[in-house]
């Protein structure tokens, strides 16, 4: 029986886009958007909407870097850091910024921000971007 935590995903890209629209539609959907405050009113639909965008960067950074393996199926941020900082320190940032806003602030706090959501989702698909390019470069 395959090991779920670290079954390759045929197509990476493609998986992590439909997290990010699984995130805009919980929001959509169900964030109860109030345009008088430019907030969501349900902290619940926020948090599984930076819990599906963290987990779209996470799928696509797993297939870039490989960071996933048999003997550390559940690797930390940190483990991620090291493997990005070897070949792209842009990422690195953008990675950072997208830990604090996808995770924390939007998946574990519920900020209710259209603007905070809004930027987490435009960071999740400009991490998609770039690391698309990086998945038809060789690595060193």
């Amino acid at each position: 029986m395959k090991d779920p935590m670290i079954e390759i995903v045929s197509d990476p890209v493609a998986e992590a886009r439909r997290y990010v629209e699984n995130a805009q539609t919980t929001l959509s959907t169900n964030g109860k958007f109030d345009p008088e405050t430019n907030c969501y009113q349900d902290s619940k639909y926020v948090k599984a909407a930076g819990h599906y965008l963290w987990n779209a960067v996470l799928i696509i950074l797993d297939a870039v870097f490989m960071v996933k393996t048999k003997h550390h199926p559940h690797p930390d941020i940190i483990d991620y850091k090291k493997e990005i900082v070897k070949r792209d320190k842009k990422l690195l940032t953008m990675v950072n910024a997208a830990y604090e806003t996808m995770h924390i602030t939007m998946g574990y706090d519920g900020n209710p921000s259209k603007a905070v959501c809004s930027g987490g989702i435009q960071l999740a698909n400009e991490i998609i971007d770039r690391c698309a390019g990086l998945l038809s470069i060789p690595s060193e």
